[in-house]
């Protein structure tokens, strides 16, 4: 037993001595990459602030920064990137190529950093915090003074930003984030926004008193046949879409006028230069409150615009917009009752 000892001890210590010297300053460790520093997201806010406004001092007031502290975020972050952003001068400030590039990247970076406090904040009640959202001229002045405060008495929490503008354009703000959500006209082609139908708003034959149509009851399209109608631009819903065969065939009828709102049309119907059609959303608003213009259905059920709602497909608040379309269906509901 002491020899097995002896043994055991002896064995040991040849084999401690042959890892010592054939393996001397192997680690088993695992080598440690160097981590790369990163933008942080007010390095990323100077950038955008500073694309946008093309000036420091603006920048930094958009900022609420001073101006040298604005100057020392964008330094450090060219360190970071490697790359020149901004070129400066005496009087101007030239953002580069590759700066615009970075600060429309950062521009999304910031609202997704922006989506996760609110992301944070719905889990516990949605429809809360801010609502960016865009309309169309046709909408805003005839629903919103009524939608509005039916929403706000269900989600007193959430803060609508309102911006009018044609579609087009609306579109062009929603693709860039500057918009959360759009509530338009349909059909319009969207491309790839996820979309939600609310309710039809049927249009209307509008002209003047002593017009040949005014006493019609209900009007086709063949009672159209040659008539001047006066509608709105080629980039707004009442030029698109008003009437289906507008398109189809163009020869049937006369554009005689292009207006820029639909007040502007009720104006010059009013005195007689033609006559237009009008949304029932409008003519429920009161457009034609003390104007003598009258206003006749028209029997095909197609000749309807389609409110809906417009978002970005990754939105994470999809869900949220869905149910704020169900509420817009329940008012329009009983708007029409």
């Amino acid at each position: 037993m002491i020899l097995l000892r002896i043994l055991l001890c002896a064995s040991y210590t040849i084999l401690r001595k042959f890892v010592e010297m054939n393996y001397s300053g192997f680690s088993y460790r695992r080598k440690r990459l160097p981590v790369k520093p990163l933008p942080n997201l007010r390095q990323l806010r100077y950038l955008v602030a500073l694309a946008d406004h093309s000036h420091f001092g603006r920048a930094a007031d958009a900022c609420g920064v001073t101006q040298s502290t604005l100057s020392v975020g964008i330094r450090e972050l060219e360190a970071v990137l490697g790359v020149t952003l901004a070129e400066r001068t005496k009087r101007t400030v030239f953002i580069t190529p590759a700066g615009l590039q970075i600060a429309e990247r950062a521009r999304h970076l910031l609202q997704e950093a922006e989506a996760l406090i609110e992301m944070g904040a719905r889990a516990a009640l949605p429809l809360t915090g801010q609502l960016a959202l865009g309309v169309i001229p046709t909408i805003g002045p005839f629903l919103l003074p009524r939608l509005l405060p039916y929403i706000s008495g269900r989600y007193p929490e959430l803060r609508l930003v309102l911006r009018e503008d044609k579609t087009g354009a609306l579109l062009e703000r929603l693709a860039a984030g500057r918009l959360d959500l759009l509530l338009m006209a349909f059909p319009y082609d969207v491309g790839g926004f996820e979309t939600m139908a609310l309710f039809k708003d049927p249009y209307w034959f509008a002209c003047s008193p002593q017009h040949s149509l005014a006493d019609a009851q209900c009007l086709s399209e063949d009672n159209l046949n040659g008539e001047p109608l006066l509608l709105l631009e080629k980039d707004q819903c009442l030029h698109s879409h008003a009437l289906p065969f507008l398109e189809a065939a163009p020869r049937r009828m006369q554009t005689t006028f292009s207006a820029t709102s639909l007040h502007t049309l009720v104006a010059m119907v009013a005195e007689g230069m033609g006559a237009t059609l009008l949304p029932e959303s409008a003519l429920s608003a009161g457009i034609l409150k003390g104007s003598p213009v009258v206003t006749r259905p028209l029997s095909d059920q197609a000749n309807a615009r389609e409110i809906g709602l417009c978002w970005r497909r990754q939105s994470m608040r999809g869900e949220e917009f869905r149910a704020l379309g169900r509420l817009i269906q329940t008012w329009a509901k009983g708007q029409q009752g």
